[in-house]
């Protein structure tokens, strides 16, 4: 299995509302995708502007899938957008 940590941290000017709606589009489709585990997404109760994307995937060959699927390189992009320094990825495998 592959679990994925995506952090963020949104721009000053951007709604958390705004990031959450395109983070909830995103995680309810791809929840459908086949191969997901788990997918969820947190805003930090600790540091201001900071949120997380955590997923889970069954293996290489279903995360490939989901990356070049049509909800992930359309809400991903837009997501990016409204963040300082991008997103930052760790992955694990277990």
């Amino acid at each position: 299995m592959i679990r994925l940590n995506v952090f963020f941290e949104k721009k000053e000017d951007v709604k958390t509302e705004d990031i959450c709606n395109l983070c909830k589009e995103l995680v309810e489709k791809s929840l459908k995708d086949n191969g997901n585990v788990a997918y969820d997404y947190f805003v930090s109760g600790t540091r201001n502007g900071v949120m997380m994307i955590c997923e889970t995937w069954q293996n290489k060959d279903v995360l490939k899938v989901h990356m070049a699927s049509e909800h992930f390189t359309t809400l991903v992009p837009k997501i990016e957008a409204l963040t300082k320094n991008g997103l930052k990825l760790e992955k694990f495998s277990f």
